[in-house]
């Protein structure tokens, strides 16, 4: 029980800091990564659900990165996912599972890895609407599973001029 609160202890007093500074970093290296390849497939928009946020996703080569910034209890998290579409169903539709670090602030920090799974379609028009689920896992305050972060999405494809295409 003592290696557990000394586990705690340096997460709270040090590996948050680094945590944030390594994200952050990540958010900006990878971000320059999918803007260098794919300027048209950025997308941003809203979240709704148990957990509110602005919603973003930047296309890489094999993978996407999907940052969230949560406003209902203020926190930031970032999801690789892996996308997949039916190979006899509609264009846009696509399904992806995905993993990802989440860092909350407010009266305590909670640092978690979730999971990203969900399904979304893009219209024609630079529109992309969705549904997905974020369980995690706290790794700080508690070591607990966390179920419910449930959420509706709309977000707007960015493109350079009218040449809008339908992310991968």
């Amino acid at each position: 029980m003592n290696c557990r609160l000394h586990f705690i202890n340096f997460l709270k007093n040090n590996a948050i800091k680094s945590s944030m500074k390594v994200l952050l970093i990540l958010v900006f290296v990878l971000g320059s990564l999918g803007y260098s390849k794919a300027q048209t497939n950025w997308e941003g928009g809203v979240r709704f659900g148990d957990r509110w946020s602005a919603d973003f996703t930047i296309p890489l080569k094999s993978v996407r990165f999907h940052p969230s910034v949560y406003f209902d209890r203020f926190g930031v998290g970032g999801y690789f996912d892996w996308l997949y579409a039916p190979s006899n169903g509609p264009q846009g539709l696509k399904f992806y599972p995905g993993l990802g670090p989440e860092i909350f602030f407010g009266n305590k920090v909670d640092v978690a890895i979730a999971g990203n799974f969900g399904t979304e379609y893009s219209f024609d028009f630079p529109l992309t609407i969705g549904f997905d689920w974020r369980p995690g896992f706290t790794l700080t305050n508690d070591f607990r599973w966390k179920s419910g972060n449930w959420g509706i999405m709309a977000r707007f494809r960015f493109g350079s001029g009218s040449k809008l295409v339908r992310t991968n």
